[in-house]
């Protein structure tokens, strides 16, 4: 573990330490002196609002609340960051790449944000990355999937905590063999932009891995936000394949699922998603029985049963009138924690001053900490690119509870799913895994 990590080992209990020692150099200053602006950027309109960017947003008001007043648990529960308190600005991503290069200029230069936290979409990601590093501000991408931000560019400002979507398709092919799924053939469905690519060219190239005789039959790739999938429903049926794989996401998947159930299409072939929980509380049991599903990591009803965890997925479910978090909830969470233990461990440095971008970045680089979904640690791209836990299971829709369920749940260490620092993600699974430990 790099010397630049919160403590360099026992993750939890030397976050809590440190918090401890830091303690005594901020209670002067610093102490609740001013505030620390925080950008959010997230979907509050479109397709991808419901499912995605609307809970990310619920799950910054349910934390920054939480940190405000001091009432997270241990090793978060100094009153916002370092005594800071936390002053969030709401940014809606909907509307383009071109537009939140505009946005995210407005914020640094404008509202004078001392951070900025958002990004749901992998176009928009790979827009705004290389504008925060031109104005060399410090800028945390939550959630977006394409694994080339830090594999085709390197940043110093700029940093993703969450993993990226090599470890989603890694995941279901290995739950998929190591439950012998039949998969001689398999048909996919992704959405025509870099998400959708992306997973596409990880999902086929681990397939080619770990079913080396499976053949691939019809290759779909709609427009995002499409809505309408009679056509690709039509070619799915025609075909037949054993397994259907699809990476689509948000109002575009709750459309897919809802239109393909009544053709039968999810009773003739296994149903392989890679990004689903989000849609499980509003299909309710319209979703398929049987599917198998990935949260993007281990999240919501996948969740570990931790202290954290608990504090998390209860004070949410309250909050909310007892909806409970998924994807986009938690890792907006993951990266306020981990923007939390940055900037406290930049104030230990720096005299309990409100940090600069520099010495943000310096923190943030090669951390570790702990949240609600499980471990973060900030390992590729040269410390800027997280890896963390996954978590793959099976849906089953409970009718005397009213919701959908996962059951059969596996799941795989992050160095088992996640190629390692020296490789890109397609070449690792095209050289076999090399590194992978899965035990």
């Amino acid at each position: 573990m790099s010397n630049t990590s919160l403590n360099g080992g026992r993750r939890l209990g030397r976050t809590a330490l440190f918090a401890a020692a830091i303690t005594g150099l901020l209670a002067g200053a610093a102490q609740a002196q001013e505030t620390f602006r925080i950008g959010i950027v997230t979907f509050l309109s479109g397709q991808a609002a419901e499912s995605f960017g609307v809970p990310a947003r619920h799950g910054a008001d349910f934390v920054i609340d939480q940190l405000n007043r001091g009432a997270a648990p241990a090793p978060y529960n100094r009153v916002g960051f370092g005594g800071l308190r936390i002053e969030p600005i709401i940014i809606d991503e909907n509307g383009g790449a071109t537009k939140q290069v505009q946005e995210l200029r407005n914020l640094y230069q404008r509202e004078n944000v001392d951070a900025v936290v958002g990004y749901i979409g992998s176009g928009d990601c790979l827009a705004v990355a290389p504008v925060a590093e031109e104005l060399k501000k410090f800028l945390i991408l939550f959630d977006c999937g394409t694994p080339r931000i830090f594999e085709d560019a390197s940043y110093k400002y700029v940093f993703r905590t969450a993993a990226h979507a090599t470890q989603d398709n890694v995941a279901l092919a290995r739950y998929m063999r190591s439950r012998n799924i039949s998969a001689a053939s398999y048909s996919l469905i992704n959405q025509d932009y870099a998400w959708g690519q992306d997973s596409r060219g990880d999902f086929m190239a681990t397939m080619a891995q770990l079913y080396p005789q499976a053949k691939a039959e019809a290759d779909l790739l709609p427009a995002f936000g499409s809505g309408q999938y009679g056509t690709e429903i039509s070619a799915l049926g025609r075909a037949g394949s054993n397994v259907v794989y699809s990476s689509l996401w948000g109002g575009d998947l709750q459309a897919f699922i809802l239109q393909g159930g009544p053709r039968g299409i999810f009773q003739r072939s296994q149903l392989v998603l890679s990004a689903a929980d989000h849609v499980l509380q509003a299909l309710g049991d319209k979703m398929p029985n049987g599917a198998i599903i990935g949260a993007r990591g281990a999240y919501g009803l996948m969740a570990p049963d931790t202290a954290l965890n608990r504090w998390f997925f209860a004070g949410y479910s309250q909050a909310r009138n007892g909806t409970y978090p998924v994807q986009a909830s938690y890792r907006m969470t993951q990266a306020l924690l981990g923007l939390k233990a940055a900037v406290e461990k930049a104030m230990a440095s720096n005299g309990g001053k409100k940090p600069t971008s520099e010495e943000l970045a310096a923190a943030m680089e090669n951390l570790e900490w702990d949240t609600p979904g499980g471990l973060i640690q900030m390992r590729l791209g040269n410390g800027h690119q997280a890896i963390q836990a996954m978590a793959i299971g099976r849906t089953r829709y409970d009718a005397a509870r009213r919701m959908v369920t996962i059951e059969d749940i596996q799941r795989f260490p992050a160095e088992c799913v996640n190629p390692p620092a020296n490789m890109r993600s397609l070449d690792w699974i095209k050289a076999g895994f090399p590194g992978a430990k899965c035990d």
